[in-house]
């Protein structure tokens, strides 16, 4: 189990989405901050210092792959584990460039939501 209240942010446009994702964090006894656009992604890293990220890549304001390049080229953030979740199955030779050891990057057509939020559970508790 995580500690309670662990942080995890969730960058999801699709707000059916994202509130099936943060209700399934939830229930695992994580706290949950939603951005629904790239910049605003960026500014919940800066003010939360969530613990994860799952991050779309086709998202409103910036892409998710901007959104990871830009904090991941911060040293203060480069130790925070994401995972991409995305439909776009063309982007993984670029994302792959920019994966950290911890971060992951999953087809949203190949998991099901339970899967990825095991997967957030597993680095949480690795940290």
């Amino acid at each position: 189990m995580p500690e309670i209240g662990t942080t995890i942010l969730l960058a999801e446009d699709d707000l059916t989405l994202g509130e099936m994702y943060a209700e399934r964090l939830h229930q695992e006894g994580f706290s949950v901050v939603h951005a629904k656009d790239g910049q605003e992604a960026l500014d919940l890293i800066e003010t939360t210092r969530p613990a994860a990220i799952i991050l779309d890549i086709m998202m409103p304001k910036m892409n998710g792959l901007d959104v990871l390049k830009t904090f991941k080229d911060n040293p203060e953030y480069t130790d925070i584990p994401v995972i991409i979740v995305t439909a776009l199955v063309q982007e993984i030779e670029r994302v792959k460039e920019l994966l950290g050891p911890k971060d992951m990057y999953l087809i949203k057509s190949e998991v099901m939501p339970g899967d990825i939020i095991e997967k957030i559970k597993s680095i949480v508790e690795a940290e």
